[in-house]
């Protein structure tokens, strides 16, 4: 039934090694939850994160992190800058993102920088939005730069010739 272990010419078991370890991915955060604003909560002032928020409550004041849900519920009134932004609530702000989705039940009223940006049917949106290769760049200015514009002259008729044509220095 046993047999003598001296006798079996089986070569000997060679060791296991471990797999090498992957590295991390960008967001070193993959072990945490993300922080969570709840629907009876207000916060005014500027919160900031190095993993992900998820708003479903009141926040006045701006918003820094990697990613960020915005609840069907939710309000911002600042700023936000994070890699990624889904709206589905109410922000009024500038929004500065890699990634923006603003879901169908979202109301955005400011601007948009963005590098990808997506709008499902029936959000709303009042604002400009302008594609950037870096928008979470710091060399960007907080505001867009003044254009000046030449309003027509009051005793020009509004034909669209009139309308663009040179407007003549008035005779003094």
């Amino acid at each position: 039934m046993f047999s003598d272990k001296t006798k079996d010419t089986a070569p000997a078991p060679q060791p296991v090694t471990a797999p090498a370890p992957m590295p991390l991915p960008k967001r070193s955060k993959v072990l945490s939850a993300p922080s969570i604003i709840s629907s009876d909560m207000v916060i005014n002032g500027t919160l900031k994160s190095s993993g992900d928020i998820q708003v479903d409550g009141r926040v006045e004041g701006d918003v820094r992190s990697i990613g960020l849900v915005i609840g069907d519920k939710a309000e911002i009134q600042g700023e936000i800058y994070a890699e990624d932004v889904t709206v589905r609530g109410k922000v009024v702000g500038r929004i500065r993102a890699r990634k923006v989705l603003l879901a169908a039940t979202s109301h955005v009223e400011g601007d948009i920088l963005h590098e990808a940006f997506a709008v499902e049917s029936g959000a709303f949106f009042e604002g400009n939005c302008r594609h950037s290769d870096n928008p979470l760049g710091d060399n960007q200015p907080n505001e867009e730069p003044h254009i000046p514009t030449r309003p027509l002259a009051a005793s020009s008729p509004a034909t669209p010739a009139a309308m663009f044509a040179p407007l003549r220095p008035a005779a003094t």
